[in-house]
């Protein structure tokens, strides 16, 4: 059978050496248009907008009438910048792009194709940061450090301001450079319907019933107890059957990226350490302190995938989809969960995706019924709760940076017109515009903008969690991962054997581990024949008896006898006082 996406791929192939035969115009007229039509918010004034404009106008005079390609994943903020702003790009530039959006699964399998062929796929992408061990140890991805003050230097804007941007410390790599600049970033909060927690009613019950208020939860037992209270106590409001809790299951790419993002983290799988725990991370993948060589996953070598925390951690994913989640959420993906939110019918999730805040705030008019008469939201976000064998220090969630990464196989000019193209979307002309649409925000200047300050009440606690010091304790998969692609694959098919029913959560986990680990011995007997992996491949451990590692401080973690502590919640208002 045809498989569609190589298809795809092949055909963009052909596809990139073409250009367009009319070069477009490119002038201070044109960027004057876009700036007064569409540009008006900026954290620059109208002068320094066309200062800007004008260096990007210079830098693209050789590339003038040059077509090229870009991909990403589909969400709202590159929706944009496919629809939009490559027509400001091309009309200021004379740089034709064309960019294309696809599954996040797709995009990983085009960037890891093109690593693999050298063949030029694409010219550059948008693609997460959580490729960053793989980029730093493959070498196949340009080093935008030594680029920008090197060979690319040409194409760099003087107003980049790489200080500005709030994701870089995810995009350096262990060698302190810069392999990708954030496009775009979103974190996964807990997600609740303020106006029924607010209900006195309710309040009452829940507290007769639990013994403590309705809340945000601090830990996943009142996560829990507050699922079961509206599921099976509320049950109904409205008319309308109601659910404690909103999840996806279908077995997809995207039941991996479930898991990966910080799920087993969130219940306190790995070791303490930001970005990503030290020595065992949220992968569970154990990488000794001062080495850059990951040594297993397994607990049998010292790594934490099947620990205990983790078979909790899947366990409570499934209990939680099968007893508290409406029946269809258990065959949705990613894309279908969360806007499935606001039909109106779900009090919280745990797992949230700020990525669709826009989806959450459309007006009632448009069919979302989370948002009251006046558009503002009946909804609010906090912070994710934390399972049993979560303590201090631990990350609390997962980040996603999407992110330009150029690969060393793009032709030197095509690889400077795209990136004249990230420098633009990114720039801070276009920047405040482009976050009030898509609502990912990736430059420190535009969350702190005037505009955002009076959009705030409007969007449900973002503006506040992005002020504040917290938004770093969010974070994207780190370099324990020494190869992305080979490795998350294996995730969704084993989670997804969960879901089915054929194996329980410790034999997937076990499996999963195993595999793992598999893949990792063969990435290491390449790294020590052909050095594939820059020496930072992995090492493994000998397996010896779990318990030798159960035994030793950090993790992995022995077994708790009670993984179901008494529940805890904050008041929603203590939390803003917090972030503020």
């Amino acid at each position: 059978m045809r498989n569609p996406v190589r298809t795809l791929l092949l055909t963009t192939v052909g596809a990139v050496a073409l250009s367009a035969a009319t070069p477009a115009l490119a002038d201070t007229a044109a960027a004057e248009r876009w700036i007064d039509s569409t540009f008006k918010r900026s954290v620059l004034s109208r002068d320094e907008q066309m200062q800007e404009m004008q260096w990007f106008i210079d830098a693209a005079e050789p590339y003038r009438g040059m077509e090229i390609n870009v991909l990403s994943e589909t969400i709202p903020t590159h929706s944009w910048e496919s629809e939009v702003l490559t027509k400001a790009f091309e009309e200021i530039t004379g740089i034709k792009v064309n960019h294309q959006l696809l599954g996040e699964g797709e995009v990983v399998q085009a960037v890891q194709t093109q690593m693999q062929t050298n063949r030029n796929l694409y010219d550059a992408y948008i693609n997460d940061s959580d490729l960053i061990g793989t980029h730093s140890r493959l070498q196949a991805a340009v080093n935008l450090s030594d680029w920008m003050s090197g060979d690319g230097k040409d194409v760099t804007s003087p107003s980049l301001d790489l200080e500005d941007f709030i994701g870089k410390d995810f995009t350096t790599g262990p060698d302190g450079k810069l392999w990708q600049l954030p496009d775009q970033q979103f974190a996964n909060l807990y997600w609740f319907r303020k106006d029924w927690f607010d209900n006195p009613d309710y309040q009452a019950k829940f507290k007769a019933k639990y013994g403590y208020d309705l809340g945000v939860p601090v830990n996943w037992s009142a996560y829990e107890d507050i699922a079961e209270f509206f599921s099976n106590d509320v049950k109904e409001i409205d008319g309308v059957r109601v659910y404690g809790h909103m999840d996806y299951g279908k077995r997809a790419p995207d039941l991996g990226w479930r898991m990966t993002d910080a799920w087993l983290s969130m219940a306190g799988e790995g070791d303490p350490g930001l970005p990503n725990g030290r020595p065992v991370d949220e992968w569970g993948i154990r990488m000794d302190e001062g080495s850059c060589n990951p040594v297993g996953a397994s607990v049998s070598r010292g790594g934490g995938t099947n620990s205990p925390a983790a078979v909790y951690a899947i366990a409570k994913w499934d209990e939680w989809l099968r007893a508290y989640a409406p029946p269809s959420a258990a065959s949705y993906d990613f894309y279908q969960s969360l806007p499935a939110l606001n039909q109106g019918n779900v009090a919280q999730q745990i797992f949230w995706y700020t990525a669709f805040t826009a989806d959450m705030v459309k007006p009632k008019s448009e069919g979302n019924q989370t948002v009251d008469d006046e558009g503002m939201p009946l909804w609010r976000m906090a912070p994710s709760p934390h399972g049993p064998y979560w303590s201090e220090g631990m990350k609390v969630g997962y980040q996603d940076v999407g992110s330009w990464t150029f690969l060393k196989s793009t032709p030197e000019d095509r690889r400077k017109a795209a990136w004249l193209y990230a420098q633009f979307v990114t720039s801070k002309t276009v920047d405040t515009e482009k976050s009030h649409v898509g609502l990912t925000f990736v430059r420190d200047s535009t969350v702190n903008h005037e505009s955002f300050t009076e959009r705030a009440p409007a969007l449900g606690g973002l503006v506040e969690f992005y002020r504040s010091p917290d938004r770093t304790r969010w974070t994207p998969t780190g370099v324990n991962v020494p190869d992305y692609p080979k490795l998350a694959q294996l995730w969704w098919q084993y989670i997804g054997d969960v879901n089915a029913g054929n194996y329980t959560p410790q034999v997937a986990m076990d499996r999963l581990a195993g595999e793992m680990d598999q893949i990792m011995a063969r990435m290491q007997q390449a790294d020590e024949k052909a050095n594939v992996y820059g020496g930072c491949g992995p090492r493994l451990n000998e397996e010896r008896d779990p318990q030798y590692w159960l035994d030793q401080p950090g993790a992995p973690k022995p077994k708790l006898e009670n993984e179901k502590p008494k529940g805890e919640t904050i008041a929603y208002e203590e939390i803003i006082k917090q972030w503020q």
